[in-house]
């Protein structure tokens, strides 16, 4: 890994397991998904007491959307009461108006990642309509968690 990581934990849910008694792929994506807005808009990832949120210096009326997103599951995650699962994500493509964020989930940091991600987000500016060219600012950001794709099965 060349640049800095996103880790944080998520709680399982009763209503995340399926008839199956494992978590259902819907609900890892969602807790994926919820883990990518701490990243995004509040965790202080450029230090304590730094604005929070990745894209912090995003200009107002840009807005992020989803482009893309690949899951790869490794291994079943079965619900552990007061066991969170563990997402760690970091930047892994930086483009001229997209970036992908790639994603390891864990039920437990000594296991490998269950479920592995890569989700591409474009920048859109609403008022003309059209993706909007990452600033300099934004992108210093994003190359701060820049490091490698989390290898997806072919």
């Amino acid at each position: 890994m060349t640049g800095a990581t996103f880790d944080c934990e998520i709680q399982a849910r009763f209503r995340d397991i399926n008839v199956g008694g494992h978590v259902d792929n819907v609900e890892a994506v969602r807790v994926i998904d919820e883990a990518r807005i701490q990243f995004f808009m509040f965790a202080e990832v450029h230090g304590e007491g730094s604005a929070p949120g990745l894209l912090h210096r995003k200009p107002a009326g840009i807005v992020d959307l989803m482009g893309a997103q690949r899951v790869d599951y490794h291994a079943e995650m079965r619900f552990v009461p007061f066991a969170p699962f563990l997402v760690r994500m970091w930047i892994c493509h930086v483009g001229r108006t997209s970036f992908t964020v790639a994603t390891e989930m864990r039920v437990a940091a000594d296991h490998p990642p269950a479920l592995v991600a890569q989700s591409t987000f474009v920048f859109w500016d609403r008022s003309t309509g059209a993706s909007w060219p990452i600033n300099d600012e934004v992108r210093a950001d994003l190359e701060a968690f820049i490091g490698p794709e989390v290898g997806l099965r072919g």
